[in-house]
């Protein structure tokens, strides 16, 4: 049950020796986190003071304490960013994202590292950064970022409508007009730029950015004198605005007025030291005095400066990377200056830069490359005649893909041969279409069993579809046919595998080892016959070895993913599975498929899809391909998303049930009914009586509103299928919907005698306890625990009930029951914590210690932590918890009272009213209380 309404009750089982070890080992550990938590509160200080280098370095000693620490995560990664270190703090706020920090804490600042670093692109693809879901106080700022990362990018369509989405959320904030302006400059649309720039004064008059960004229209206009007039008001303003100064620095430059700029370059030094546009300015000045060696000094200092910096950081920043193109140029390092003209130049296209880019490659020589180059300009500036004297030919041409299924279904037109049968079920195969590959290639290896990639492709093909029997059946006839052929015996070791026949097995692979000895197949094999007996050490000593010899054999590499999940090391599985992924060629794509289903398993769908995205981009066609890929998009809040991508799937999908079920099951999670539907219709067609296509189609209609058709397909079920529970299961959802409870009980009663499981004891007993009288669901419960007094599923969901019913006696001897059997399981630790500190027991410290020990990113069992932690005057502790969970889950208005409550104990009243307003702004924008409700607005009253 959640940890809400009431509170999320998790358990304290008796267990007087356990409870006392630790809390023999508890000072050790108070100390240490009394001692980061007091480098973080000074910090936090020094932060608010404006002391962004002694919060870093606090901050850093609270690490050395303790590095998970989610809060020391995110300040410093947020004092960093304000330092100019953009590396290391992008490091400091993905790592708060990896320990669970909500994303609207940082969205922000790491986009706004993000875009320093060039890094554009994945602003706009991480589903982190997206501003659906936040709060609109996050939301404006962020999508004033995402703005102007599009306009880097050269979508000004996107940059305008982020700045639309910003003001909408607040028409009199002028920051989205501020940010408007270079995004029209960029476009050349300077009438839109200038009205921009006056709507900014407009509302905010005595803002020195608005004047800036005024004085840059002008200034691109030619303007240069209203230019210089908007940049001074600026300064007058901001006596330190860099880009104002550089600016005017810019004008004066230009009107000629050289002790002026050399003022202007004078306050530069004392602002930013190191400004490389600065030197660039000193640089012309010098080339004007005809001091060439002063010239090259200054133009030295700019490569000095950016050299270092990665070019991926300037990508975007084209006024940088032609200012370190240039500067290498004017040194005569032409090679050095290639790779930042070449980045200017695809940030303007058009311009004579190209021509600059062309002349150097025709200087080294590589007249195709300056072909290229003069090629799209011309296209633009037809009519430039340099252009056209340095123009060369030549063109690449590129080759298309065959299509194999077409031609071997027009080759067995003509003849039918088990071959062309083979070799189209290959095709077919290949191309997703499993159950048809699967009818060709039995016709192939019945014709002609010495088929023998048909063979073996059909063994793979049963296995993928659970018909291991088949599947055995096959590989044996194969080794009949071939008893000499390992491939065969491959296949054979694999299917008795998958039987559990270990030593058949074993027998199989270590007989294809004899015949080649060369081959890593039968080792692999041997392995897997080890991880699936869980002889650990045996696989990881043949899998060492295999590796030894073979650093990047991507089956070695995944069966030691494999390994390390099987032996609970699951630190170690994204490392082998991404080594998979970086040894596969173009064409291998299992370490990608492992890779989605691995970080989906994890709950982590930020990196599944940017793995589904690698994997799409090896099968752009394929259906699995893009199932994980709508997978991940699910996983990361983009059902919209997922719908378009699955659409793709229905349509490519043929009319395979299995694969058309699995495509509306995921239709159904992304709430596309039509979708679904779709898929259904595609399934029943080719297979009219398919169980699963039926059973889903009946769900589809009822969450259409048909209740008609749902019933009569439940009854079909029924009727076709009557000692199954899936159809008087699904007569109850149907019942359910009308609002006949009587009815959806009895069918649920009927279904719970066919298949007597936890499952439908849970249907049946979560319908009969939300009735006025709930004795019938408890009188259910008491007799199904007493059956199954194990069912640790059941009890806990039993123990639940009663505990929203405000039984705790009841409740804490369920979880008390669960912890006997499990000792480790978090969710009845948790809970019953929570009922025991309903009862005042302060044994629930412990408990809820223990918990968080098992879990320690669960931000419930945090919150439960840090607020026994308060009770039991623990308050170092507690305040660091509650600052966890609250980075976590920020809209959770019970976790906010709470850190509001130790706050103000802390004597932090300032920071305790924000949390506690904040609590009760929550409960009222969604219109539900919590459990802590009106402590929080006794607690507010006190901080007025």
């Amino acid at each position: 049950m959640r940890r809400e309404s009431p509170r999320r009750f998790a358990t304290l089982y008796h267990a007087i020796p356990l409870i006392a070890a630790l809390l023999a080992a508890h000072p050790a550990q108070a100390a240490d986190t009394a001692k980061a938590s007091k480098f973080y509160e000074d910090a936090l200080r020094r932060y608010e003071r404006k002391d962004m280098a002694g919060a870093v370095v606090q901050l850093k000693n609270a690490l050395q304490v303790d590095r998970t620490i989610l809060q020391v995560h995110v300040l410093l990664g947020k004092a960093l960013l304000a330092q100019g270190d953009l590396a290391a703090a992008e490091v400091e706020l993905v790592e708060s994202l990896r320990l669970g920090v909500d994303r609207a804490e940082i969205a922000v600042n790491l986009a706004t590292t993000l875009s320093a670093q060039g890094k554009q692109l994945q602003i706009f693809g991480d589903p982190r950064l997206a501003p659906e879901g936040l709060p609109v106080n996050v939301q404006l700022p962020l999508l004033l970022v995402r703005a102007s990362a599009y306009a880097d990018v050269g979508d000004t369509r996107n940059a305008l409508r982020s700045i639309e989405q910003a003001r909408a959320i607040d028409p009199r904030d002028a920051s989205s007009w501020i940010t408007e302006v270079p995004v029209r400059i960029k476009a050349r649309q300077f009438t839109e730029a200038m009205v921009a720039a006056d709507r900014a004064l407009q509302l905010a008059p005595t803002n020195g950015d608005a004047h800036y960004q005024k004085g840059t229209v002008f200034h691109v206009m030619g303007q240069v004198r209203p230019a210089l007039a908007s940049y001074d008001q600026a300064l007058k303003l901001d006596a330190g605005h860099i880009e104002a100064r550089l600016s005017h620095a810019g004008v004066l430059m230009d009107l000629g007025r050289i002790a002026d700029v050399e003022a202007d370059l004078k306050e530069l030094d004392s602002l930013a030291p190191d400004e490389p546009r600065a030197s660039y300015l000193k640089a012309l000045i010098a080339e004007q005095k005809g001091d060439k060696a002063a010239a090259k000094t200054f133009l030295k200092a700019i490569t000095e400066l950016l050299d270092p910096v990665p070019i991926e950081f300037l990508r975007y920043r084209t006024q940088a990377m032609l200012l370190n193109g240039m500067a290498h140029y004017g040194l005569n390092e032409v090679e050095k200056a290639k790779p930042f003209l070449e980045f200017a130049a695809k940030q303007q296209p058009n311009s004579p830069l190209i021509k600059l880019l062309a002349q150097i490659a025709l200087r080294e020589p590589n007249v195709p490359r300056a072909v290229e180059l003069l090629e799209g300009y011309l296209k633009i500036n037809s009519g430039d005649g340099q252009a056209l004297l340095m123009l060369a030919s030549a063109h690449l041409n590129q080759g298309r893909h065959s299509r194999a299924t077409a031609l071997m279904q027009e080759a067995l037109n003509a003849k039918d041969a088990p071959q062309f049968r083979t070799a189209l079920g290959l095709s077919l195969m290949q191309g997703g279409q499993s159950l048809n590959a699967i009818t060709e290639l039995e016709k192939a290896f019945k014709t002609d069993p010495n088929q023998v990639f048909a063979g073996l492709a059909l063994v793979n093909l049963y296995m993928r579809s659970n018909q291991g029997p088949k599947a055995l059946k096959v590989a044996d006839a194969l080794v009949k046919a071939k008893p000499n052929n390992a491939s065969a015996l491959i296949v054979q070791g694999m299917a008795r595998l998958a039987a559990r026949d270990f030593n058949g097995a074993k027998a199989s692979y270590e007989q294809a080892a004899k015949l080649d000895p060369k081959m890593v197949e039968p080792r692999l094999g041997l392995a897997r016959v080890d991880i699936t007996s869980k002889a650990f050490d045996a696989a990881h000593k043949k899998l060492t070895a295999l590796l030894k010899e073979y650093p990047r054999l991507v089956d070695a590499l995944l069966e030691m993913a494999a390994l390390e999940d099987a032996r609970g090391k699951t630190d170690e599985v994204p490392k082998w599975l991404n080594s998979a992924v970086d040894a596969a060629s173009q064409r291998e794509v299992r370490p990608n498929f492992a890779l989605v289903a691995w970080h989906l398993r994890s709950g982590d769908g930020a990196s599944a899809l940017q793995a589904a995205k690698q994997l799409l981009a090896k099968l752009p066609e394929d259906v699995e391909a893009l199932q994980a890929y709508a997978a991940a998009q699910l996983a990361t809040n983009d059902p919209l998303g997922a719908r378009t991508t699955l659409t793709t799937a229905s349509r490519r999908a043929g009319y395979e049930p299995v694969t058309l079920v699995s495509i509306a099951d995921a239709q159904l999670r992304a709430n596309d009914l039509p979708g679904a539907a779709y898929s259904l219709e595609k399934a029943l067609g080719a297979q009219p009586d398919d169980l699963p296509a039926m059973s889903l189609m009946t769900v589809v209609e009822l969450r259409q509103g048909d209740s008609t058709k749902a019933e009569k397909r439940a009854r079909q079920i029924i009727a076709s299928h009557p000692k199954l529970a899936i159809g008087h299961a699904l007569l109850a959802d149907t019942a359910v919907v009308r609002g006949q409870t009587q009815a959806a009980v009895e069918a649920l009663r009927r279904a719970h005698e066919l298949d007597k499981t936890t499952a439908s004891f849970l249907r049946l007993f979560g319908l009969l306890v939300t009735q006025d009288d709930s004795k019938p669901a408890f009188a259910l419960a008491d007799g199904w625990i007493r059956a199954h007094p194990s069912d640790v599923v059941a009890i806990k969901a039993v123990a639940d009930s009663q505990a929203r019913a405000g039984n705790f006696a009841a409740a804490r001897r369920g979880y008390e029951s669960v912890v006997k059997q499990r000792p480790d399981d978090v969710e009845a630790l948790n809970n019953l914590a929570n009922v025991l500190m309903r009862q005042g027991d302060p044994g629930a410290l412990a408990l809820a210690d223990r918990a968080l020990a098992l879990a320690p990113r669960q931000t419930s069992l945090i919150d439960t932590a840090g607020w026994a932690n308060h009770l039991a005057g623990k308050r170092d502790r507690a305040l660091q918890l509650l600052r966890d969970a609250r980075l976590r889950d920020p809209n959770n208005p019970e976790i906010r009272y709470h850190l509001a409550a130790v706050l103000a104990q802390a004597g932090r009243k300032a920071e305790a009213k924000d949390e506690v307003e904040a609590a009760l702004r929550l409960a009222n924008a969604s219109r539900q209380s919590f459990e802590s409700a009106n402590q929080a607005k006794e607690l507010a009253a006190t901080l007025k």
